[in-house]
């Protein structure tokens, strides 16, 4: 169980840490164009541009 918990620790720090991250660059660069994430998003997972717009 202790392990279990820990994990689920380390989860949240790397959350909190990513988190972190996005803000400081949203912060020096201005927020994130939701249709780039969604197109890279896309292509890491193999889909097509018309399979990422029926998602």
């Amino acid at each position: 169980m202790s392990a279990y918990v820990e994990s689920l620790i380390q989860r949240q720090l790397e959350r909190d840490r990513l988190r972190e991250l996005i803000e400081d660059a949203e912060a020096d660069h201005g927020p994130v164009d939701q249709s780039a994430v969604d197109a890279k998003r896309a292509i890491l997972r193999g889909e097509t541009a018309s399979s990422a717009d029926a998602a």
